[in-house]
């Protein structure tokens, strides 16, 4: 086999941006077979394998990606499978750039090799060829509860039921899939994929039990007289936060986490949809990150003629993915940095019109390590907008810690708890993803339930030794 000493990794095919920003159908267009090999003999299957070190579920990636060189697409998957439960979602969505592909020995001189990119061919050609279902592993006779069906409660649920476990996973939405069905999409994460990952746990067993309020139907202890010997808590932090500035009550004011579900779960963007959103013809996104992103993508792909993504530091401190970064102003999202909005201005009918900011500079690093902004002092000046989308963080609901007594949580309403192990303040309860973290990333609360899986099952077999 030929090694490809090619500098530059293999470009992604996408659609032109000019179309895609009308439409929501996926941006990128995936790899052809003859690429991904090509791509996958950049490998130089490093014996310390610093890319596996990088990956928080600790993908055997030299393996896969050999399979791969040597056309053992079905091998590939396997090595993918046996640390990831979401192949296919991870390919699409995981920030490998800060991550495996950033520690790419090929990154050094070059660029790294396609990781992320092979994962999602990987995970994709399994779909498309595999005809065999999961094997539903034999009973061992205990049986744990699930809060959440995001990506955390996925990966931990997947886990405990390839050891035997009887898994429930308690879900408060009418869909399964947290984040990944609700938060991001359709144009970046297809929902069929979605719905595949988890129909393949379903295979194995687990329960899937929606319109599941914990906390509300039952609580944590309710779970356990029903016999549950272990919880995992990963309902994710899905309350939106605000600025506190004059004009948030205005009509044509929307979270992110709203304006997001409304176009992504309940289906908004289709011609007959019955959830009402509104068309907006100028809109502001407040915030930097990834949600902030799609935010402004779903805008223009509805139909708005100017979005802008307004960000109070400047282009280097985003903190949103570069390749989301790069296709939202390939598709006219305008960015208007080191500007910060103080009110919403409303007109007669009480909707919103517009949005007083102020200009900033950067000053000396905060506790986050990025430059403090600072206000420009007579910088004022209006933003011409009939909507605007508020992305600046959310953080957990309130009503599982409020309905849980003894469970630790933090100032900013997180869960506590001890170590990557995931336990919390209370026996047989562990925690992760969002709800422990605040708002992160999908593989790091993939993460979280594959640790807290393998504690959990350490624990259960401790206790009935």
């Amino acid at each position: 086999m030929a090694r490809n000493m090619d500098p530059k990794k293999c470009p992604m095919p996408s659609q032109d941006p000019n179309v895609r920003n009308k439409n929501f159908d996926e941006v990128a267009l995936g790899y052809t077979y003859e690429m991904a090999v090509s791509e996958a003999r950049r490998c130089l299957n490093c014996p310390k394998k610093p890319c596996v070190s990088a990956c928080p579920v600790q993908i055997d990636i030299p393996a896969f990606i050999a399979c791969v060189a040597n056309e053992d697409m079905e091998g590939a998957y396997k090595v993918l499978s046996a640390s990831s439960a979401l192949p296919a979602v991870c390919g699409r969505v995981c920030p490998q750039e800060t991550q495996c592909e950033g520690k790419c020995v090929r990154g050094i001189k070059g660029e790294p090799v396609g990781i992320g990119r092979l994962e999602r061919f990987v995970a994709d050609w399994h779909r498309e060829h595999n005809t065999e279902t999961p094997v539903k592993p034999e009973s061992n006779g205990h049986k744990v509860a699930v809060i959440g069906a995001g990506p955390s409660g996925l990966t931990c649920a997947g886990d405990m039921a390839k050891l035997g476990y009887q898994v429930t996973i308690f879900e408060a939405l009418h869909t399964a899939g947290g984040v990944l069905v609700y938060g991001i999409p359709e144009f970046r994460l297809p929902k069929t994929i979605v719905q595949k990952e988890i129909d393949g746990l379903k295979a194995m067993g687990v329960e899937i039990m929606t319109n599941m309020v914990i906390g509300k139907v039952l609580t944590i202890d309710e779970l356990f007289e029903m016999g549950y010997e272990a919880v995992y808590i990963a309902s994710g932090a899905g309350l939106p936060r605000f600025m506190g500035i004059p004009g948030e009550s205005l009509k044509g004011v929307y979270s992110a986490n709203e304006y997001l579900t409304r176009i992504n779960l309940m289906k908004a963007y289709m011609p007959h949809s019955k959830t009402p959103i509104k068309h907006s013809k100028k809109v502001a996104v407040v915030g930097g990150g990834n949600v902030a992103m799609d935010a402004a993508r779903s805008a223009k792909r509805l139909g708005a003629d100017e979005v802008y993504i307004v960000y109070r530091r400047s282009m280097n401190e985003l903190p949103a993915r570069a390749e989301e970064v790069e296709h939202a102003q390939e598709e006219g999202i305008i960015f208007k940095t080191l500007t910060n909005p103080v009110e919403v201005l409303g007109d007669e009918n009480g909707e919103v019109c517009g949005i007083r900011c102020v200009e900033m500079e950067l000053g000396e690093p905060d506790a986050s390590g990025r430059r403090r902004p600072i206000v420009k002092e007579g910088s004022e000046f209006v933003i011409d907008v009939d909507t605007m989308i508020m992305s600046i963080g959310t953080s957990p609901n309130p009503l599982i810690r409020t309905t849980t007594p003894g469970l630790e949580t933090n100032r900013h309403g997180c869960i506590v708890t001890n170590g990557d192990d995931g336990l919390t303040s209370r026996e047989g309860v562990y925690a992760g993803g969002d709800a422990v973290t605040g708002a992160a990333t999908v593989i790091l609360a993939m993460g979280a339930g594959k640790n807290a899986a393998k504690a959990m099952h350490e624990y259960i077999q401790g206790k009935n030794k």
